[in-house]
């Protein structure tokens, strides 16, 4: 079966950093896209970062200039690396692999930002 493992999660100050690990079963590059969401209480999933095929990056406004997606193919590892961290970055993050078959989502990981 396809897994992905997340790793990383944790509390950080504000303005510090965090690193986010997927790591995925089989190719990285066997997925479309791989996504990070955040899930906060109360609100919908929002998609914050993507990593296509080609190794091209998107982020959500809100994150654009302080998070950046990157990847090591032959570990088969996906990270998303959070500078700057503001409260409102806090939230269960998942790593999401997106396919023809579907999507995949790790078990997700917490991140929490103290004032």
């Amino acid at each position: 079966q396809v897994q992905l493992v997340e790793s990383g999660g944790g509390l950080v100050q504000a303005g510090g950093s965090l690193r986010l690990s997927c790591v995925v079963s089989g190719s990285i590059t066997s997925y479309g896209t791989i996504d990070w969401y955040r899930q906060v209480p109360g609100k919908q999933r929002e998609l914050v970062a993507t990593i296509t095929q080609r190794g091209i990056q998107n982020y959500v406004d809100s994150v654009a200039g302080r998070f950046t997606v990157s990847r090591d193919i032959d570990k088969n590892t996906v990270y998303l690396q959070m500078n700057n961290l503001k409260p409102e970055d806090a939230g269960e993050y998942f790593c999401v692999g997106a396919s023809w078959r579907g999507d995949y989502w790790s078990q997700g990981t917490q991140v929490a930002v103290s004032s």
